[in-house]
């Protein structure tokens, strides 16, 4: 290579590190946001579900996620692990992050109103999903299932089956949305005599709190033939302990959700029936809420997302391998 040659390749390698670092420069300390897809003056949405060890908050979640990066703007997420102190906790610090919407399902139903009521003098829209708040004036929007519904499709259901039942409620009294699932089914059930609410078991909707807590019941004599289950999440759990027990076959086991594991059980014919939810259905109406909001819009006080019933009859019907 002769020396001409070599200058010239010299001087283009000096202007390449040249505009490496300038471009390196403006991109930490420009003002202008290089982040991926990133809008100027960008909307803050801080979202705390209730847990997310469960798939359904999880699908919400994403739903939700991807209209908010498609949109350029940001999200934040919390899990408060079913903790309601920490859910305050966390809802105070996105609020000091100046959020501009907050997507909240409360942990308690009752323990929010401080904070929301926080949310609200400082302008931020509140979104309540899958379950209700005390005060429900304190949400802009509430999105939830039809909770009593699904109580009452899988009473019918119930009843088209048995004649007679003593029946065991896992319940989850710390949310609207148990308390009215099970109130929907105990409502239905009970308009014949025949049918006994023998024990209500607290079990927070958690697996590993039904398990344990059936399995003490049975110890502790309690005779059934049926178990209901505000989720199923619950129903897996009870389904664990009947196993256990050697008892999965004598008792019809009931639950709400449809979620994978349910619809495998109920394939099986482990499981007799589970309410469908929607999560996909939830998330993607909570997005188009959350930006007909900020965009100075009107919006339904309260939605009701539809629920079906899942029965060994049409289980087929639906993709057993994931949710709706």
């Amino acid at each position: 290579m002769d020396k001409r040659v070599r200058n010239i390749c010299n001087t283009v390698l000096i202007l390449v590190n040249v505009i490496v670092i300038l471009a390196g420069i403006l991109f930490f300390f420009g003002k202008r946001d290089f982040s991926f897809n990133q809008k100027e003056n960008s909307y803050l949405i801080g979202a705390s579900y209730m847990t997310m060890n469960n798939e359904f908050y999880k699908i919400i979640s994403e739903e939700i996620t991807h209209r908010v990066e498609a949109e350029g703007d940001r999200i934040i997420l919390r899990d408060p692990a079913l903790n309601a102190d920490r859910q305050i906790e966390q809802i105070r610090e996105m609020l000091d992050m100046d959020i501009d919407v907050l997507i909240i399902t409360p942990v308690d139903w009752e323990s929010l109103t401080d904070v929301l009521e926080q949310a609200k003098k400082q302008g931020t829209f509140v979104v309540v999903l899958d379950t209700n708040v005390s005060n429900s004036e304190l949400a802009d929007c509430t999105i939830t299932s039809d909770n009593y519904q699904a109580g009452v499709l899988v009473g019918e259901y119930f009843l088209d089956s048995h004649e007679a039942s003593r029946i065991v409620v896992m319940t989850h009294e710390a949310t609207i949305s148990g308390q009215e699932r099970v109130q929907g089914f105990v409502d239905t059930v009970s308009e014949n005599e025949n049918m006994e609410i023998v024990d209500r078991i607290e079990c927070e909707g958690q697996l590993e709190i039904a398990m344990p807590k059936l399995q003490q019941a049975i110890e502790e004599g309690v005779i059934f033939d049926s178990v209901f289950c505000l989720n199923d999440l619950a129903g897996v759990g009870a389904a664990a302990a009947l196993d256990k027990e050697h008892m999965l076959g004598e008792v019809d086991l009931y639950g709400v959700d449809a979620s994978p594991d349910s619809k495998a059980l109920i394939a099986e014919g482990m499981m007799k029936a589970s309410a469908a939810q929607f999560p996909t259905e939830i998330g993607k109406k909570a997005a188009e809420i959350i930006y007909r909001l900020l965009a100075g819009e009107t919006v339904e006080k309260n939605i009701l997302i539809p629920v079906k019933l899942v029965t060994q009859d049409n289980v087929e019907q639906f993709d057993i391998d994931r949710w709706q």
